[in-house]
């Protein structure tokens, strides 16, 4: 006698959280799209019945900056890549190839939420539950690096597990120089990558790294040319990618200076890319995964995971607060110094006078932000 007499229910049961709502298509920027494709095999030929999700952020006229309902679409598609049974991994990318991310949508943030820190803290619970979304997607997430990562853009992007970029790409924080602190998974997640020195400096610097030299330090897996004269794969001219050392220094993926950056410059800017290694090197890691146990490969995965969320579970929610408050302070000054570029010639505030003031026990108000603010220009 079998086990046929025990009741059970058959089928499949849906368990997505959202429908389309929060996605896009590439004509609806700003907008988060979300696309199934069909696995592929090294062969060329499709995988019936398994997929990976592309979660691709859409705002390229902004560098791909995250508006609040471009987060929404985020969280939205992790939860969908992990409740769907035949998606094999996420991969995280993003329009063009100018910008993965570069954080925050700047003048969503000086136009409205500066000033405004109830509607900020509800704003940083929805960023929460974006980096959240990513490190616990039950699949193996990617982040495919097309174009610069930076700010915001690096904290969701170290989310991922790994990390295949474009030798285009920079790297970098950019909060201190513009009136906010790195606290959306930068202060939590560089220190498991770089080392608590280089994690303290790349943090607070706001120096741009070069895709080569993340990967050489630990931060990415691996790096790809893009740019592609003829037949020939060109590495980025700008970085120095042909030697190790200098002097005793290590130089390789180091900028270039001079008049060997200005010529990489111009050979740059007239130059065509091309994405194929690049998305041949996420093909390749997608189908090693593919031929894995899935969970084990999962528990794997959550086991390291867990390092990254140790710290970032911890400071999120008083980090939550404090960025909230800080958008009547210094944010402020920062993000609309920023959004007045245009207006002022200037992206950032007086920082030495600033100081002064400081010193001086000026109060914070518009006698003091008119002393550190640029002018507009006639």
């Amino acid at each position: 006698m079998g086990l046929e007499w025990i009741p059970r229910e058959h089928g499949k049961k849906d368990h997505g959280m959202w429908q389309d709502a929060h996605f896009g298509t590439e004509a609806d920027a700003p907008c988060t799209i979300y696309d199934k494709r069909p696995l592929i095999a090294p062969d060329g030929k499709v995988v019936d019945g398994l997929h990976t999700a592309w979660i691709i952020l859409n705002n390229p006229k902004q560098y791909n900056s995250y508006t609040t309902e471009m987060v929404k679409g985020v969280i939205a598609a992790f939860q969908r890549a992990s409740a769907d049974p035949s998606i094999v991994a996420a991969i995280f990318t993003a329009v063009g190839d100018k910008a993965f991310c570069t954080g925050g949508n700047t003048k969503e943030y000086a136009e409205y939420y500066s000033k405004r820190p109830q509607e900020y803290g509800d704003y940083m619970d929805l960023f929460n539950g974006m980096v959240d979304a990513i490190l616990n997607c039950k699949k193996p997430t990617i982040c495919r690096i097309n174009g610069m990562r930076v700010a915001g853009g690096q904290e969701i992007g170290m989310a991922a597990d790994l990390a295949i970029s474009s030798d285009l790409a920079i790297l970098g924080q950019a909060g201190p120089k513009h009136g906010s602190a790195p606290d959306g998974g930068s202060t939590d997640f560089l220190p498991w990558y770089l080392g608590i020195e280089q994690a303290m400096w790349n943090c607070v610097s706001c120096e741009m790294w070069s895709a080569y030299k993340m990967q050489r330090l630990g931060l990415i897996t691996k790096t790809v040319p893009v740019i592609k004269d003829g037949d020939k794969w060109v590495r980025n001219p700008l970085v120095i990618t042909d030697r190790w050392v200098d002097d005793g220094e290590i130089v390789y993926g180091e900028f270039k200076a001079g008049a060997a950056a200005k010529a990489a410059r111009e050979y740059v800017k007239n130059a065509k890319t091309d994405f194929t290694l690049l998305d041949e090197a996420v093909d390749d890691i997608v189908w090693r995964y593919a031929n894995l146990m899935p969970h084990c490969l999962m528990k794997s995965i959550d086991g390291i995971r867990a390092k990254k969320k140790y710290f970032w579970d911890q400071m999120k929610l008083p980090n939550r607060h404090w960025l909230a408050a800080n958008m009547n302070f210094e944010a402020f000054m920062g993000f609309n110094a920023f959004n007045t570029k245009k207006i002022t010639g200037t992206d950032t505030i007086d920082f030495i006078r600033y100081r002064q003031l400081i010193a001086e026990g000026q109060e914070l108000g518009e006698a003091l932000y008119t002393q550190v603010f640029g002018t507009p220009q006639e």
